[in-house]
């Protein structure tokens, strides 16, 4: 794999005065035409990193753990096109990568091995997650649109949508974000100013059954025994949706009772909520990195320890565990300013690597192929 030219791009941008007129660039207009080749590694992880809202300083970075090596600015560099407004997430389906672009309304298709553009899905209100029902089905969430849209992977196709409105609130629900298949049903969180999970049934793409959890439901998995974990933020102070202190909880996605295991302080921000290989063993960020297995009784244990004083605005953002490996990925937005940094852990948190990526890295996936 070849190194990307960082000093170059920023070259290039610079000539281009985009940094001083953000709200005016253009995702399509190319701005390098001399574009650089890659041929990735079999195993390696995309950290998409958010940017800044309204800045158009989003982008994508590779890192190749076997080499310890990171490739920074891949979108851009392998396309001569700007990755756009708020990365919000990534979806890794065969040899494609489709990389969700939350704030320019799009989702950018690349090809996993060299990185280059091979379509796009437009027509988005503000999309957050994909997730894939089948080869010619797959769903988009969206935190403003009021429902879910169905497009077909195949085609890059909007093919339909699944409208979650409720009109018998003030606030401007239902929000949705991630979503986990269980069957033929998919649970998605509500988190802007919600406090419930939505259940679809895929066979007729409709909105079956709602469960009111806590307030702000930020983040979801499922363990070895089909369980769905939900975390919860509880809201923030001034909230017109309400605070309170978060919580982990887990719903029986047969019952769909909820049970609430733990509950957090009420100036706590638990956040980023995930799962090892074993699905047995629970990860999240509240400040530092904790641990907590499923099957226990107990408290959480705190394993990483955040570097940053409790009144710092930045640090620790985002937590990945790698599905093959478990190890531990933790990215750090530092001051949401300048690039940030990612920490690699194996599964007990010994550190393994640290590098240095884009602005505010949200997120991590993970390729594993035979």
């Amino acid at each position: 794999m070849q190194k990307n030219f960082s000093t170059y791009a920023l070259t290039i941008i610079l000539m281009t005065g985009v940094l001083f007129f953000p709200s005016c660039m253009d995702d399509d207009a190319l701005w390098l035409g001399n574009q650089q080749d890659y041929s990735s590694s079999s195993q390696g992880v995309f950290v998409i990193n958010e940017g800044n809202f309204t800045y158009g300083n989003a982008s994508l970075s590779y890192y190749d753990p076997l080499e310890k090596q990171v490739f920074n600015d891949i979108f851009f560099n392998a396309n001569g096109l700007p990755l756009g407004d708020v990365a919000q997430s990534m979806t890794l389906r065969d040899s494609l990568g489709f990389v969700v672009i939350n704030n320019s309304g799009r989702i950018y298709v690349i090809n996993t091995h060299t990185f280059e553009l091979k379509d796009k899905i437009t027509g988005l209100t503000s999309p957050r997650h994909m997730l894939f029902i089948n080869d010619e089905k797959a769903y988009v969430s969206d935190i403003y649109g009021k429902a879910i849209t169905i497009v077909n992977p195949q085609t890059f196709e909007i093919t339909g949508t699944i409208e979650v409105n409720n009109p018998e609130t003030q606030f401007y629900q239902h929000s949705t974000e991630q979503m986990i298949q269980v069957g033929n049903y998919v649970f998605t969180n509500c988190w802007s100013f919600d406090n419930t999970i939505l259940v679809i049934d895929t066979e007729t793409n409709q909105w079956v059954e709602t469960l009111e959890v806590l307030i702000q439901p930020q983040s979801m998995v499922l363990d070895g025994q089909q369980n769905l974990w939900v975390l919860t933020d509880g809201g923030f102070q001034g909230n017109p949706f309400g605070h309170e202190q978060g919580g982990l909880l887990r719903i029986n996605t047969t019952t769909l009772e909820v049970d609430t295991l733990h509950r957090f302080h009420l100036d706590d921000n638990p956040a980023s909520l995930s799962i090892n290989k074993t699905k047995d063993t629970l990860y999240f960020i509240n400040r530092h990195v904790y641990r907590y297995a499923v099957a226990s009784a107990g408290e959480p244990e705190l394993i990483i320890e955040s570097p940053y004083p409790s009144h710092i605005s930045g640090g620790y953002r985002s937590l990945g565990i790698d599905p093959a490996s478990s190890e531990i990925y933790v990215g750090d937005a530092i001051d949401h300013v300048q690039p940030g940094m990612v920490y690699r852990f194996s599964p007990s948190a010994i550190p393994v690597d640290t590098f240095r990526v884009g602005i505010i890295p949200g997120g991590f996936a993970f390729k594993n192929e035979l």
